[in-house]
């Protein structure tokens, strides 16, 4: 296979909200043989009858393995690992297999050693989702105008690479990017989980009764990512640590150094901390996608 054409046999592991979304956004836009193995019959049921996959069962089906030409994992990283370890045997040689892992330098080679030579592992990683979790609210409009991130080694062969970038376009992705694991996981340790560590405390740290009846958007803007999947992204956390450790520190030192300038009623190094922020958000504001 060397290229997506819409008669890819292509195989989503783990029908969550993530792979959910992949299901429809495939399967809505055209391709033809989109099925799926996960955890729970109620998920195959919902998938099957919302019309997202061609097939999908809750159990290990060695010939939809054998034929599916790009598998797509979306699972927890120690589960990813665990499937691999199990289940590789089954893979046809050719077969590309993909992520949707939130940290890769504690995955990907790690699975790129213990892989077949005959099959191949091309990582990614989709930045979009949604705050709750299941099958039930995946929605694949999360993906148009949203970053999608290629990250290969030195094992990845140019042809995988471009498939990746296709499934990525197929998706809907707006912007398509590549970056190695050590890049993203830095980047991801920043503009991720850092963000979801603010989100969490910030909305631990004041527990008067009765905030949400006199809120505004500010604060639900800011903490929407509270609702947060905790087994999850606890396990992301640790699996990154010392990345997000080091952005956690530069962080609080950034907030101490403005908490400082209110001390001190320094109203212009407050007010110049502010356009700098107003200047730099614009360039983080989505597209517009039709």
């Amino acid at each position: 296979m060397n290229e997506l054409k819409l008669d890819t046999k292509i195989l989503i592991v783990g029908l969550g909200v993530i792979g959910g979304g992949y299901a429809k956004a495939l399967t809505y836009g055209g391709y033809k043989h989109v099925r799926c193995i996960t955890k729970e019959p109620a998920d195959v049921d919902y998938a099957i009858a919302h019309g997202m996959i061609e097939y999908g069962t809750h159990e290990i089906d060695e010939k939809l393995i054998a034929e599916s030409e790009l598998i797509v994992f979306a699972l927890y990283p120690h589960i990813f690992k665990e499937w691999i370890e199990k289940y590789q045997h089954l893979f046809s040689p050719g077969t590309v297999i993909t992520d949707v892992t939130g940290v890769k330098t504690c995955i990907v080679r790690e699975i790129q050693e213990m892989l077949r030579g005959d099959v191949e592992f091309i990582s990614a990683h989709p930045m979009a989702g949604r705050e709750k979790s299941g099958v039930e609210y995946s929605n694949a409009e999360v993906f148009r105008g949203a970053n999608y991130i290629v990250v290969p080694t030195e094992k990845n062969t140019e042809n995988a690479i471009n498939i990746c970038k296709a499934l990525g376009d197929a998706l809907g992705f707006a912007k398509i990017s590549t970056l190695t694991i050590e890049e993203h996981d830095k980047m991801i340790a920043f503009l991720s989980q850092l963000t979801h560590c603010i989100a969490v405390t910030l909305m631990t740290a004041n527990e008067a009764p009765n905030l949400e009846k006199y809120t505004g958007d500010s604060f639900r803007d800011l903490t929407r990512i509270a609702k947060i999947n905790d087994k999850m992204w606890s396990e992301l956390f640790i699996l990154n640590k010392d990345a997000l450790l080091e952005e956690m520190d530069a962080f609080a030192k950034k907030f101490t150094e403005f908490r400082e300038m209110l001390a001190a009623s320094d109203s212009e190094g407050m007010r110049e901390e502010m356009r700098k922020a107003t200047k730099r958000r614009e360039l983080f504001d989505k597209p517009n996608v039709n």
